[in-house]
């Protein structure tokens, strides 16, 4: 079995939802289905899936690995950002679980022609669905020096972020994974480093392509607001990015009071909606790490709708 059978933290997820018989879950990123096949064999013979993805050949492979419990799922090409639609849509009721594993998925990044990684030469193109019109290609070739710098300095954190912005206008048009690398190769020696000078800038163009921040900022409060009294949200992220945004709205919706600390008097009249589940992220086991090395930067973060 590859790597997109074997999906991160796939029993700590199961431990933090706690499927149950006649439950509604939602996986807000299906990818092959490793997630939302635990749920439903753990929420048998009654438990119910929905489950969102943009790609089409994601949503094949699931329905494929999801086919003995077919009469309980529900599979949707379509963004988590519209979740509160969707379940109206098909008159669900508040649901008792939800799963986000945010990111690229292993099988999106196996997949050359996608352009995710420059293990092998493919177009850049690191767009998760169809619906978005904008490729990474388009990005390094339309964009301005200025705008290039600052989303690889802010969607990749790299510190030589105008170095790059100004080599890539220089040597436009750039067209394939390898000749971004190399590109970026050049302006920033490898000198044995274990990570690779490009794989900042693949993460910031990956992101922007796709609005990743922007469409966490969109499904979180939907997400809470989906969520049935005891019901819970587990949330992998995968670097500082996505768990700071995770980890500031569960703080947020956690407490009663938002107002300053010195104020006397409260006067926001906030309520908290959640409560961490567990104060600190999760992390994969040394084992998991060891046999899925992708593992590693894996966080998980778990809130309980009160």
């Amino acid at each position: 079995m590859g790597a997109a059978h074997h999906p991160v933290l796939y029993h700590e997820i199961i431990q933090a939802l706690k499927p149950k018989n006649k439950g509604y879950y939602v996986d807000c990123t299906l990818g092959a289905g490793g997630h939302a096949l635990g749920i439903l064999k753990a929420s048998q013979p009654e438990g119910q899936l929905l489950g969102f993805d943009l790609d089409p050949q994601a949503l094949a492979l699931a329905r494929e690995t999801l086919a003995p419990h077919e009469q309980r799922t529900l599979l949707v090409q379509r963004s988590y950002t519209k979740l509160s639609e969707t379940l109206k849509e098909n008159q669900w009721p508040l649901v008792n679980g939800i799963v986000l594993d945010l990111g690229v998925s292993s099988m999106q990044f196996d997949t050359a022609e996608r352009g995710f990684s420059f293990r092998e030469d493919a177009p850049l193109d690191m767009r998760f669905g169809p619906e978005r019109t904008e490729s990474a290609a388009d990005i390094i070739n339309t964009y301005s020096e200025a705008e290039l710098a600052e989303i690889i300095f802010r969607y990749g954190e790299e510190r030589a972020s105008r170095r790059i912005a100004k080599a890539i206008i220089r040597n436009r048009p750039i067209r394939t994974t390898f000749e971004l690398a190399t590109l970026i190769s050049t302006v920033i020696p490898r000198k044995g480093k274990r990570v690779h000078p490009a794989t900042r800038t693949f993460q910031a163009l990956r992101i922007a392509v796709n609005d990743e921040l922007g469409s966490i900022e969109k499904v979180l409060p939907q997400a809470v607001d989906s969520l049935a009294p005891g019901g819970r949200l587990a949330i992998i992220s995968f670097h500082s990015l996505e768990d700071r945004l995770v980890k500031r709205y569960f703080r947020y919706e956690s407490k009663d009071c938002i107002c300053p600390p010195r104020q006397p008097v409260c006067t926001c009249n906030h309520q908290a909606k959640i409560k961490e589940v567990v104060r600190k992220p999760i992390r994969p086991s040394a084992e998991e790490v060891d046999q899925n090395p992708r593992a590693r930067s894996a966080v998980l973060r778990v809130v309980e709708k009160i």
